[in-house]
């Protein structure tokens, strides 16, 4: 029998079941109970000089404000960093997430992301509009779209769904210099820094863990920790361009 262009299409649909069978899904994060659990504590800090970027508003100025200077990266005293995500990886089961209440949101306020910077699980986001003018509101997982919204009405709300783990980027179509990220993680342990750059992450499982920190313009750093059974662990994290 002659090999054929339908021969090659057959084997080459059996490799791709095959690897699909060897690979397997993603494991699921399990919840379970946590006896004894540690704590992992402490700051997020930038040493660097403090960049910044020039906004310059072309339209809706009203709305939008003049031009002006941001900084790429919030850094307070003792150079500690606000709006650091950090969070553990590959934790495969632990404590239970956090009780379901008021969707996280993203909203956009004179021509700005507020929050410009979150974390939250897989699921749910509502994009809101704060500003009487149109906004294009455009997610990103790395190149591919995770939602597209157009909100030209004053108080819009639309909710869309972030079904997998990873950094999704946002900007707005609209406002080029429009930018805000939102960290969609696979377990629940994590946390986003405060005014004073600390975090605390409770009832880690004990063992040896890979703690990631990550900030937009930093981009992640990893580090090793371990938890001891009913302890804290107190760690210092710097932030690296």
């Amino acid at each position: 029998m002659p090999f054929t262009k339908i021969h090659m299409l057959i084997i080459g649909l059996s490799a791709i079941a095959a690897a699909a069978v060897i690979a397997g899904p993603a494991q699921a994060y399990e919840v379970g109970p946590v006896t004894a659990g540690g704590t992992i504590e402490g700051k997020v800090v930038f040493l660097g000089d403090v960049p910044v970027k020039k906004i310059i508003p072309t339209k809706d100025t009203a709305v939008c404000g003049d031009v002006r200077e941001e900084p790429l990266i919030q850094v307070g005293a003792d150079q500690v960093v606000q709006n650091a995500v950090v969070y553990l990886v590959e934790v495969a089961k632990g404590k239970a997430w956090a009780e379901p209440g008021k969707l996280p949101e993203l909203n956009n306020v004179k021509c700005r992301f507020e929050p410009a910077v979150q974390a939250m699980s897989a699921g749910m986001l509502d994009v809101v509009n704060k500003d009487p003018v149109l906004h294009n509101t455009h997610g990103y997982y790395g190149k591919r779209t995770a939602f597209n919204l157009a909100l030209p009405n004053l108080d819009q709300r639309i909710p869309v769904e972030l079904k997998r783990a990873g950094e999704v980027r946002v900007d707005c179509d609209a406002h080029g210099w429009m930018e805000g990220w939102v960290y969609v993680v696979d377990n629940p342990y994590y946390a986003i820094t405060g005014a004073d750059g600390k975090f605390s992450i409770t009832d880690v499982p004990p063992g040896n863990y890979t703690l990631v920190a990550v900030q937009p313009y930093t981009g992640p750093i990893e580090q090793s920790v371990t938890v001891t059974e009913g302890q804290a662990t107190d760690l210092t994290v710097e932030l690296k361009k």
